[in-house]
C-alpha cells in the first residue's frame, strides 16, 4: 500500500471513528466507550474505542475493512431506496395555456397530435394545445416512454393496451379509453419499445 493510500485510509478511519463515537453519544475525551468494539477479520483482534483517534487510525489497514464495507453497503441500500422513491414520483410536464402555466403528470397523457404549428396533448379528460412542433415534443418525451407511431402522432407506451397487425403491414393500436391509432410501416419498428419482454412474438414489429 502506497503512502498516499495509507493516508487516505487513516483519514477515512478517523471520520468513521468520530461518526460512530458521536452516534453512541460518547465523550471521547472523558474516557473509554463501554463495550464498543470493532473486530478485524484479518487479525482476529478486537480494538476498543478507548484508544485515541490516532491510535485507532494506525490499525486502518486491517481492522477498518469490515467497517468500511459495512458503511458502503448501508450507502448502497440508501441509494436504492432513494431510487425507488424517485420512480414513485411521476414526471410532470409544464406548459403555458390560456395565460397560465399548467403542470400535468406525463402518465396521464395518452398521446400527442400535431395540429399545425401546435401539438395537442391528449390528456384525460381534456386536451391541451401547446405551441411547439411535434418533432421537438417527440424528442423531449422520448426519455419518458413516448414513441412516434406516425408522422403526426406520438403515443405514451404505458397507455397502449392492444396491438393489431393489419394485412397492409401496418398496425393498429388501442390505448386506454378505447381510442385507436394507425401505426405506419415507417415507424413500426418503434413498437418494440412497447414492452421490455416479448414472448412468442419474435416476428412482430420486425
Amino acid at each position: 500500500m502506497s503512502a498516499r493510500e495509507y493516508q487516505d485510509q487513516k483519514t477515512i478511519a478517523r471520520e468513521v471513528f468520530v461518526r460512530r463515537a458521536a452516534h453512541a453519544d460518547a465523550d471521547v475525551s472523558a474516557g473509554p466507550l463501554r463495550g464498543a468494539t470493532i473486530c478485524s477479520t484479518n487479525s482476529r483482534c478486537d480494538y476498543t474505542l478507548e484508544s485515541t483517534a490516532d491510535e485507532f487510525c494506525e490499525a486502518a489497514d486491517t481492522s477498518l475493512l469490515p467497517v468500511i464495507r459495512g458503511d458502503a453497503a448501508n450507502l448502497m441500500l440508501v441509494l436504492r431506496q432513494l431510487e425507488v422513491m424517485a420512480k414513485r414520483q411521476a414526471p410532470r410536464i409544464a406548459f403555458k395555456a390560456k395565460g397560465r402555466i399548467l403542470l400535468l403528470d406525463l402518465a396521464d397523457i395518452l398521446a400527442v397530435h400535431a395540429e399545425g404549428n401546435y401539438v395537442s396533448l391528449q390528456h384525460r379528460p381534456n386536451s391541451y394545445l401547446v405551441h411547439e412542433s411535434l418533432s421537438s415534443m417527440a424528442e423531449k418525451l422520448k426519455p419518458f416512454g413516448f414513441i412516434r407511431i406516425r408522422r403526426s402522432v406520438v403515443v405514451n407506451i404505458s397507455a397502449v393496451e392492444e396491438i393489431q397487425p393489419l394485412p397492409t403491414g401496418e398496425y393498429r393500436l388501442r390505448v386506454k379509453g378505447g381510442r385507436e391509432y394507425l401505426v405506419t410501416r415507417t415507424y413500426k419498428h418503434n413498437l418494440r419499445d412497447l414492452a421490455q419482454l416479448w414472448v412468442g412474438s419474435e416476428r412482430l414489429c420486425g
